[in-house]
C-alpha cells in the first residue's frame, strides 16, 4: 500500500500542473489492498481446505489461518473507499468505475480457471499492467495532457512491476515449495527467467540513464533514475537468490522497492 502511495506521489510530482486530489492516494491504497488481500483469499480457497499447511507458501499459510479476519478488513476497506469517492473529482470517478470492473472480471476469471490453466501465465503482465494503470493513470485522468516523459516512465515503472512479479515467481520456484503457483517462471524455466530479468534491467536502467542526457526537467531526471535504481535493487536480490530466499526476504524487500520514490519526494 505504501508502495502505490509512494509511487503515485511520483507520478503526481513528474506530471505537476495542478493539484492532484488528496484522496486519489488514499483511495489507491484501499484499493490496492482489497484486490491483493482478496487475490490471495481466493487462492486459497482455490487450492482447497484439504491442502496441509505444511505445503502453503508462507503468504497463502497466513490468508488460510487469518480469512474471517481478512474478509472483515476488505469490507472495512470497501466501506471507507466508498465513502471518500465522493471527495474525489469525476473524471477519477470515472476511471476507478472502470478499472474497478477489470479488476473484478480479472479475480473472478482467475478463480475460476484450473491451476495450471495456460490463461493463467498472463497474470504477471496482466497484474503490472492493472497495477500501473492504478498508480499512474489516477493521475492522468487529472491531468490536460500527458508528456512523452510522463508516459516513458509510466512504461518504464510498468516494466519494474513486471520484474518484480517475474521474480517473485522466480524466487518462489527456487523455494522449492509444492504449492508455488502456475507462473511464467514454471513454465519458461528458471533459465529463460532469468534471461527475461536481466534484459529488464538492461532496458530500464538504459532508458533511465538515456531521460537524464535528454530532458531538462530535474525531478523527470531524478525519478528516472530512481526507477533505475528500484530495477537494480530487484536484480540484486536475482543475482544472491541463496541469501534472499531465506524466510522469504526476497519478498519483504522486493516490495520495499516501491517505496524507494520516497528519496526524490
Amino acid at each position: 500500500m505504501l508502495g502505490a502511495v509512494l509511487s503515485n506521489r511520483l507520478a503526481t510530482r513528474l506530471s505537476d500542473v495542478d493539484p492532484v486530489h488528496w484522496a486519489t492516494p488514499v483511495v489507491l491504497a484501499l484499493v490496492v489492498y482489497i484486490i491483493y488481500t482478496a487475490d490471495r483469499l481466493f487462492d486459497v480457497r482455490k487450492l482447497g481446505r484439504t491442502t496441509p499447511l505444511a505445503d502453503l507458501t508462507a503468504r497463502h499459510r497466513f490468508h488460510r489461518l487469518h480469512e474471517t479476519q481478512l474478509w472483515w478488513s476488505i469490507i472495512a476497506a470497501g466501506l471507507a473507499a466508498l465513502v471518500l469517492i465522493f471527495f474525489l473529482p469525476w473524471s477519477v470517478i470515472e476511471f476507478g468505475l472502470v478499472l474497478g470492473a477489470v479488476c473484478a472480471a480479472y479475480i473472478a476469471v482467475v478463480f475460476s480457471l484450473p491451476q495450471r490453466h495456460p490463461s493463467l501465465l498472463l497474470k504477471e503482465p496482466l497484474v503490472a499492467v492493472i497495477y500501473t494503470v492504478g498508480v499512474w493513470g489516477s493521475v492522468w485522468v487529472q491531468r490536460p495532457s500527458i508528456s512523452g516523459t510522463d508516459i516513458t516512465e509510466g512504461l518504464m515503472f510498468m516494466a519494474v512491476a513486471f520484474q518484480n512479479l517475474l521474480l517473485f515467481a522466480v524466487m518462489e520456484e527456487l523455494e522449492h515449495t509444492r504449492q508455488a503457483d502456475f507462473s511464467l517462471a514454471t513454465y519458461w524455466g528458471l533459465k529463460t527467467s532469468k534471461t527475461v530479468l536481466t534484459l529488464l534491467t538492461v532496458l530500464i536502467v538504459g532508458t533511465a540513464l538515456t531521460l537524464c542526457f535528454i530532458v531538462d526537467d530535474r525531478f523527470a531526471q531524478r525519478s528516472a533514475l530512481i526507477l533505475g535504481l528500484m530495477s537494480l535493487a530487484l536484480h540484486v536480490i536475482q543475482r544472491f537468490p541463496n541469501r534472499f530466499v531465506k524466510h522469504e526476504r526476497y519478498r519483504w524487500l522486493g516490495d520495499a522497492v516501491f517505496w524507494f520514490p520516497a528519496l526524490v519526494l
